[in-house]
């Protein structure tokens, strides 16, 4: 995704934000309908830890919601939470009273919240990123999910392809089995390419403490020990931890791996874009604007989860830069091999 999109939803983002229009909004747990778009589209966000300006999975959500609105008109909000993420379920009930519908929960930690807030307000349509929302059981609420150990799968066989030391490593932000899927299916792709190969494996944070999310200083120390042990390629599943890592790579002259967006196209330092051998794309952006979409017309499938994979081209890899232009087959038969269900990826490590 380009990083001029992003500063426009930047700014649009910012005028919605001061808008003096009265709160309202159309549709509920049917979702929408074709009145639900132009200028009645008001649109909430809510961001996981880190929010705008990660350069990764907020910032992919941001994308989605600027497409859509390119796409229906209307506007949009976005709110992010406190420092120690507490107020999650405050900032949902706030875009629902200021009549914001539909409303997206970006990110798997508002799971723990959101049954509470949709059954509160069963006239406002919700999604939520990462999050079941079958498990949740309300017909106002859709999961948005993806098979990222398919996509991570993929990134395993781009650094072990290309590794030159036989020696990579993988950088999780939060301890979870979310970013254990990213794990399981990094190392299982690199294996499948060389079962020999050394697979180093560190966590910012423990499960609970969600800064390992937004912290790039920790992230670069752990990049770090694992580049001064031998490791040329790094993949992190970190948000905005990953821009340590990417500064990492840059002062050991290795590489690294990025993910959600095409870190290429936003990390926004031609420095460390050169280090940025592909990104593990989550298209966090199109289930957003997909969603959106289903809002305006009318078909939104309240209570089930949607999953895009890689058959739906819901998760890959980013060719930006073309450091894996000459591997480009290797990785593609690997994907088929996936989605013709040959290769069964694991999702735990």
């Amino acid at each position: 995704m380009k990083a001029a999109a992003l500063l426009l939803a930047g700014s649009m983002a910012l005028a919605a934000c001061a808008s003096d229009e009265p709160a309202g909004g159309s549709g509920g747990g049917g979702g929408g309908g074709a009145e639900a778009g132009g200028e009645d589209l008001r649109i909430g966000l809510a961001f996981d830890t880190g929010g705008r300006g990660d350069r990764s999975f907020n910032d992919a959500a941001v994308a989605g919601l600027e497409a859509a609105k390119e796409e229906h008109g209307g506007e949009f909000r976005d709110i992010s939470p406190n420092a120690d993420a507490s107020n999650r379920a405050d900032l949902l009930t706030q875009l629902a009273d200021e009549g914001y519908n539909p409303i997206i929960a970006v990110g798997f930690a508002y799971g723990e919240v959101i049954g509470d807030v949709v059954e509160q307000y069963p006239d406002t349509t919700f999604a939520i990123i990462d999050s079941s929302a079958a498990e949740v059981g309300a017909d106002n609420l859709t999961g948005l999910l993806f098979s990222e150990e398919q996509g991570s799968f993929l990134a395993g066989v781009a650094a072990a392809t290309k590794s030159e030391t036989g020696h990579i490593g993988f950088v999780g932000g939060v301890e979870t089995p979310l970013i254990q899927k990213f794990e399981a299916g990094y190392v299982a792709g690199a294996q499948a390419v060389n079962p020999q190969i050394i697979i180093d494996r560190q966590y910012i944070s423990p499960a609970g403490d969600f800064t390992g999310f937004n912290d790039p200083a920790r992230g670069k120390l752990v990049a770090q020990g694992m580049y001064e042990a031998g490791a040329d390629i790094v993949y992190h599943a970190a948000g905005g931890s990953g821009q340590g890592v990417f500064e990492a790579a840059a002062d050991a002259g290795a590489r690294a791996i990025g993910v959600d967006s095409d870190q290429y196209q936003t990390v926004g330092d031609p420095r460390l874009q050169a280090v940025i051998l592909t990104s593990m794309l989550k298209r966090v952006d199109t289930a957003v604007s997909s969603f959106i979409d289903s809002y305006v017309d009318g078909s939104v499938e309240g209570g089930a989860d949607i999953t895009y994979d890689l058959e739906q081209d819901g998760v890959g890899l980013a060719t930006s830069g073309g450091f894996i232009d000459d591997i480009q087959d290797t990785v593609d038969d690997y994907r088929q091999q996936i989605i013709d269900g040959e290769i069964e990826v694991p999702t735990t490590p």
